[in-house]
């Protein structure tokens, strides 16, 4: 018995393949713009590295101890993704005496995220 594939259409695709020459001769070149981009969504992307960046948010500057307790970890594991946060470009650091007070990078990290965070609030409410 032969079985014949039944192609279904989609809604959310054009029927029909077709595009316009100057919009992607115009947006083409850009797309080399977003080259280490993804490095910073991959940073975010993990849950307790976001919960860190959205806390730095709240509070312009935290200890790693503070951070710590507020992920509820320990302060070896708070340091590890602190660090890798400060590699990333998205925070810094300074030291005072023993202890060490981690930032965000600069303000559009801090609007990043507190935008995702908005966004992601605005589907709640439309999910709900």
């Amino acid at each position: 018995m032969s079985r014949e594939k039944v192609l279904t259409k989609s809604n959310d695709t054009c029927d029909t393949f077709c595009f316009d020459v100057e919009k992607v001769n115009h947006i083409q070149p850009k797309m080399e713009q977003v080259h280490g981009v993804e490095m910073i969504f991959k940073a975010l992307a993990d849950a307790t590295r976001l919960k860190i960046a959205y806390a730095l948010t709240l509070e312009r500057e935290l200890c790693v101890c503070d951070v710590a307790n507020i992920i509820d970890s320990t302060t070896a594991t708070a340091s590890h993704h602190l660090r890798l946060l400060r590699n990333m470009g998205l925070a810094k650091f300074r030291k005072e005496g023993k202890l060490v007070f981690y930032s965000l990078e600069d303000d559009h990290v801090r609007q990043l995220v507190s935008i995702a965070i908005i966004h992601a609030q605005e589907g709640e409410k439309h999910d709900g």
